[in-house]
């Protein structure tokens, strides 16, 4: 994978949203002290066009403010065309961010997910990393070998958050199996829940900050919305 720094359901209130960002701004850093990593994964493949770019601006909006309050490096993967799957450098500004995103467009090719799990797995094995975000709307790959890599993810303890558009069956079978062997969770999303596809990453962004707990004490003064992101969690092979 190339790693070249040139990438390129339910609504809650705008209350919500910011009390969403005020938790994370309270998130206490890990005792090392070492900041949160994350990485963001999307399918920038040509069905992906017609919510390109208002996935990208909710996306952005979600780390601008989550960057801006600190406790995470980020690192943008996407795939599209014929075999093109990149890698950014690791970003903790929102500024970069957004910078390396909008170098990104869609065009036409098969979905790469084994080898965006395959380059999380090279990452943790590195350093590791917190969460593995994933946003797409479908699956052209053999489940065996997303399921086997999905698994290794787990016995390390890197839970991956599927946000799956559109609801396709058969990619909503291995969304579903990638986050439960994660120890992750599964939400699917449309162009109406823009909203909660916020409030879910920002969610996201709390666990990669501050772990399970932080996550779980959000989600007992949040609820619905998060609550469905922690009775996910944990039933990987590297979870309970």
């Amino acid at each position: 994978m190339a790693d070249d720094g040139t990438l390129p359901a339910r609504r809650s209130s705008q209350e919500e949203v910011e009390a969403f960002l005020r938790q994370v701004a309270a998130v206490p850093r890990p005792a090392t002290g070492r900041r949160g990593r994350l990485v963001f994964a999307m399918d920038a493949t040509a069905s992906r066009q017609p919510t390109w770019d208002q996935a990208c601006r909710i996306q952005g909006e979600m780390f601008e403010a989550t960057a801006a309050l600190g406790g995470l490096d980020i690192q943008l993967v996407y795939y599209r065309g014929f075999g093109e799957c990149r890698a950014g450098r690791w970003v903790g500004d929102a500024d970069s961010l957004l910078g390396l995103m909008g170098k990104v467009s869609c065009v036409a090719g098969r979905t790469q997910i084994g080898r965006v799990l395959a380059h999380v797995l090279g990452e943790t094995r590195r350093d590791r990393v917190n969460a593995l975000v994933f946003v797409g709307d479908a699956m052209e790959e053999e489940i065996d070998e997303l399921a086997h890599r999905a698994g290794e993810l787990g016995l390390l303890g890197v839970p991956a958050f599927i946000f799956h558009e559109r609801g396709d069956p058969v990619a909503r079978h291995a969304f579903q199996t990638i986050a439960r062997l994660t120890g992750g969770a599964y939400c699917p999303f449309d162009a109406s829940s823009a909203r909660q596809l916020r409030d879910l990453l920002a969610a996201v962004a709390v666990f990669a900050a501050g772990g399970r707990t932080a996550l779980e004490d959000f989600g007992r003064t949040r609820g619905e919305t998060v609550r469905l992101l922690t009775s996910q969690l944990g039933r990987g092979p590297g979870g309970g």
